[in-house]
């Protein structure tokens, strides 16, 4: 395509650019014409032989086709000639506005180019940090082997004619009301006291013996996680069919045996401390990690884009499965917490550039290698498996990211809290 496409810098900001891009008419048509013949080449068309139906037929029978590929095209080749121009540093593929393409104009639309920021960071040491790892205490060692029991508990029917009780399992069928109908009912099993239920409604079945039902109006709480729902009522029919209770093993070694490998329960005692007292630890670094990364940020005066934070909401957004009407709200409490992400991430990422701390792939192998010894998988299996869950990159930011607190935790002083 010849060298005429104007490409111009009408905004910026830090995080984002936007490009106005101008396509002039004969590169266009050129594109067309490129576009057009190929299309000709491969067209099927009845009474012609392929490749030899006139270039009007091609062009009416595959107009939207030859326009898609006349876009692709010149986009392309305009964001090749927008990163050559302005040098720029794109996170992403940019986002097209404006597009504008009719016939005998020129092409027009613009760039949106969220942007790697410029950050220069004068202190990254000579900070004073407190590391403070908590003790693990008897009762967290208790809880969670209690835990452990109820994993391994199993369900028995109740007494017959008893009512529920909290941490009793339910099996019921709630249906809408609406005057005299009932609608279908829907079947639920659930343990009264999680909050599987709204409070109204686990009140009126812990009133229920198995083979009664109830009809009651019930009222959706003020902090119900749907919010068209809150103080909403329904009128409901609620019928009980089951009620099992949980009955735990004994807590001795034969219960430590059925756990895992361990010859007593003294001895899954000594492993889940050790196993609480290694989150303790993990807990406790993350906390200097997080508190370096805030004396940082304020000795240097970073600021997070807000293209960059936007970005990050939005990522959120449709991990969590935000429904659209509700976004706006998610975005404005999610808010801070994506914008000490962004500051975040500017930080490490400046650091690694500047220090050449990138895991590198020797690094990445030998991870591979140490998770595949501790899960007892070959270590070309377990690599497959991570690259085609697309964790393999998480893993690689991981360890570039280890090697960046350790730089930077070096340059400061970590003291016992």
């Amino acid at each position: 395509m010849p060298d005429t496409i104007e490409v111009k810098k009408t905004s910026s900001e830090p995080g984002a650019a936007l490009l106005a891009v101008t396509v002039p008419v004969p590169a266009v048509q050129a594109a067309e014409d490129r576009a057009t013949r190929a299309w000709q080449s491969r067209a099927r068309l009845p009474g012609f032989r392929k490749g030899k139906a006139p270039v009007a037929v091609v062009k009416k029978r595959f107009a939207e086709d030859i326009r898609q590929q006349v876009l692709q095209e010149i986009i392309q080749e305009s964001w090749r000639t927008a990163l050559s121009q302005e040098s720029l540093k794109p996170i992403a593929d940019p986002h097209i506005h404006n597009l504008k393409f009719e016939e005998g104009a020129p092409l027009t639309f613009e760039f949106h180019v969220e942007l790697k920021p410029e950050l220069k960071l004068e202190r990254l040491g000579g900070f004073r940090l407190k590391r403070a790892v908590k003790p693990v205490t008897p009762e967290q060692v208790d809880a969670q082997i209690a835990d452990l029991r109820e994993q391994k508990g199993t369900w028995n029917p109740a007494p017959a004619g008893e009512k529920p009780k909290e941490k009793e399992l339910v099996h019921v069928t709630i249906s809408q009301r609406e005057g005299e109908t009932v609608k279908e009912g829907e079947p639920y099993q659930f343990v009264l006291g999680e909050g599987r239920a709204i409070p109204e409604v686990e009140e009126r079945i812990m009133n229920l013996t198995p083979g009664e039902l109830v009809d009651a109006t019930v009222r959706f709480p003020d902090n119900f996680p749907e919010e068209a729902k809150r103080g909403q009522t329904r009128d409901v029919r609620i019928a009980l069919h089951e009620v099992k209770r949980q009955a735990l093993p004994a807590l001795d070694d034969a219960f430590a045996r059925e756990v895992g490998d361990f010859d007593s329960l003294d001895a899954l005692k000594t492993a889940v401390r050790a196993d609480l007292e290694a989150d303790a630890v993990r807990e406790a670094d993350a906390r200097v990690r997080a508190d370096l990364i805030e004396q940082i940020v304020a000795a240097n005066h970073v600021v997070a884009p807000r293209p960059l934070v936007e970005r990050v909401i939005y990522a959120y957004a449709q991990g969590y499965g935000i429904a659209e009407d509700q976004f706006q709200k998610f975005a404005q409490e999610f808010h801070p917490v994506a914008e000490a992400q962004v500051r975040r991430d500017l930080v490490l990422d400046y650091v690694e550039e500047k220090e050449k701390l990138t895991c590198t792939e020797a690094e990445l192998d030998q991870r591979v290698q140490e998770l595949a010894a501790r899960r007892g998988t070959p270590a070309g299996e377990l690599y497959a498996s991570l690259e085609k869950s697309k964790r393999l990159r998480d893993l690689e930011r991981g360890i570039t990211e280890e090697k960046v607190f350790a730089y930077l935790l070096s340059q400061s002083t970590v003291e016992p809290a």
